[in-house]
């Protein structure tokens, strides 16, 4: 992927500096010279031109020496000596002698800010017109490449430029109004009768605008399919007039040829030392693949005239459900608030307290008896003659004030039975002691004893020596250097000393090999001759 251009740094700093008015202003004086073929300006001249582009403020006679110096120096401007000017004094030299000229960086930049106003104040349209204009251009091409006289090369030069502004217009137009029509999409207008009538406007444009845009993108496929299957000589040597030998002598395919005869008829200047035609050729190489591109690429792929028919379409879409969502939004029954503001101007006008109360009830119905559906539960010792006042009370629910609703009774949940529970946590309570026995068991010592002749211990045993060796392990030695540690229960008691050789153990497990030092321990349950006696009796 190539890299993006550069742009030279200082070619837009006259656009935000302090005097950015005066600097753009000058540089436009000089851009207007130039449409009129005056390339080259005095002070006075430059300030003549001002007003011409719309500058009437006083400029000082430094301000405008400054400025021109400043474009000087960001390589804008040319300073050029007239020699052939006759001056008295230095002031004279200074006004008739020097002039000033627009460098190309500066016809650049003169271009480029142009250019972005003119994209500022523009709108993008699609245009079926300029559809139909590439297809006549393709069409009247076709026809003067199957005449081989080198006369009608200019009219094939000429054919060629106006499809490439097409394409440039197409491009252009249809990326603006893309853009504006995104926005558009994202948009929230505040008058809802204006932002109705821009977006209904805008889908019976697009719709008139997708119509037979299919048919007319397939008529523009045939018509450079044919301009490419052309084949002959191109210009031979007409173009060979400075231009190089244009790019005659065989073309390979139809778009070879008609370039090849546009450059004929270009009429490009010879500069010895210079090739103009390559590059022409090369951007006019760009610009076909371009237009195959939005109709017929080469790859197969789809071309990007199809992809402005689907973002159409959906845009399409978008807009009529936005549409529709604005007419139900207008449909509906005005917002809670507007409702609370109207209400409060009808009781501010209500006639009297009475009137104030009835429209209360109207419009809250707070008064009203919800229970009025409630019956007795016996309904046939009640006649029904009988008034509400004198009737019997009916149980209300306090459910129906808060939630508008009755309780209602379910089935009552069935008890669980637990008993097949509680047997498993027994069975599995009764496992784990068992479990838990077994490794004390396996683990008490008739004696102090050496860690390493335990030798072999299966994987739950060396867990519960394991937890042993670290609870006597985190208590502090005694006076004669025995640490003691007993289990959460209190059953098991385990006495441990570092042994003074600096032996080291190797107990095996199922799970692999254990190696540590070779405590000297004594694990018994409570009650029993402590380590320090069996150590002396041993």
């Amino acid at each position: 992927m190539a890299e993006p251009p550069r742009m030279p740094p200082e070619m837009f700093r006259f656009t935000s500096t302090e005097r950015a008015d005066l600097h753009t202003a000058v540089l436009y004086a000089f851009g207007e010279a130039d449409e009129r073929l005056e390339t080259a300006l005095t002070v006075d001249e430059v300030r003549e031109r001002l007003r011409s582009v719309g500058w009437y403020a006083p400029v000082s006679e430094q301000d405008l020496s400054g400025t021109l110096r400043q474009l000087t120096g960001w390589g804008l401007l040319d300073v050029i000596f007239n020699h052939a000017g006759s001056f008295a004094t230095a002031e004279e030299y200074e006004r008739r002698n020097l002039q000033y000229a627009l460098t190309r960086r500066g016809e650049a930049a003169y271009a480029g800010v142009r250019h972005a106003m003119a994209a500022l104040s523009s709108f993008g349209a699609l245009q079926t017109a300029v559809l139909d204009a590439i297809a006549d251009r393709l069409g009247e091409l076709d026809g003067l490449l199957r005449d081989p006289d080198p006369g009608r090369n200019r009219r094939i030069f000429a054919g060629l430029q106006e499809l490439e502004g097409h394409l440039d217009a197409l491009r252009t137009n249809t990326r603006r109004f893309n853009g504006e029509l995104q926005r558009l999409l994202r948009v929230e207008g505040a008058d809802l009768a204006t932002f109705h009538e821009v977006k209904a406007a805008t889908v019976a444009y697009l719709q008139e605008f997708v119509t037979n845009l299919e048919q007319r993108g397939e008529t523009i496929a045939a018509a450079l399919e044919a301009v490419e299957g052309h084949t002959g000589n191109g210009a031979g040597n007409g173009a060979g007039n400075g231009a190089g030998n244009g790019a005659g002598n065989g073309a390979g395919n139809g778009a070879e040829l008609l370039h090849a005869r546009a450059l004929d008829g270009a009429g490009l200047p010879a500069v010895p030392g210079t090739d103009h035609a390559a590059p022409w050729l090369a951007a006019r190489t760009a610009q076909w693949e371009d237009l195959r591109a939005w109709f017929a690429p080469a790859d197969g792929s789809m071309p990007r005239v199809r992809r402005l028919h689907d973002v159409a379409r959906r845009a399409i879409v978008s807009l009529l459900q936005v549409l529709g969502r604005i007419t139900d939004s207008r449909r509906r029954s005005s917002s809670a608030a507007a409702d609370f503001r109207t209400l409060a101007r009808w009781f501010a006008t209500a006639p009297g307290e009475d009137d104030a109360h009835r429209l209360w009830d109207a419009a809250f119905g707070l008064g009203s008896a919800r229970h009025a559906h409630l019956g007795h539960a016996d309904a046939e010792l009640i006649p029904s003659g009988v008034p509400w006042a004198e009737a019997e009370p009916v149980e209300v629910s306090a459910l129906l004030r808060s939630r508008g609703r009755t309780e209602r009774m379910g089935r009552t949940g069935k008890v669980r039975d637990v008993a097949a529970l509680k047997a498993g946590r027994r069975e599995r309570a009764e496992k784990e002691r068992a479990e838990l026995e077994a490794a004390w068991s396996a683990l008490a010592t008739t004696g102090a004893m050496r860690l390493s002749q335990l030798g072999k211990l299966d994987h739950e045993t060396f867990g519960r020596l394991l937890d042993l060796l670290g609870r006597a392990l985190a208590e502090r030695p005694d006076s004669t250097g025995f640490r003691r540690a007993v289990t959460s229960d209190g059953r098991v008691e385990i006495v441990l000393r570092t042994p003074e050789d600096g032996a080291v153990a190797v107990l095996r497990t199922p799970e692999g090999w254990f190696r540590g030092p070779d405590y000297l321990i004594d694990v018994r349950t409570l009650g029993e001759t402590g380590l320090s006696e069996r150590v002396v009796n041993a």
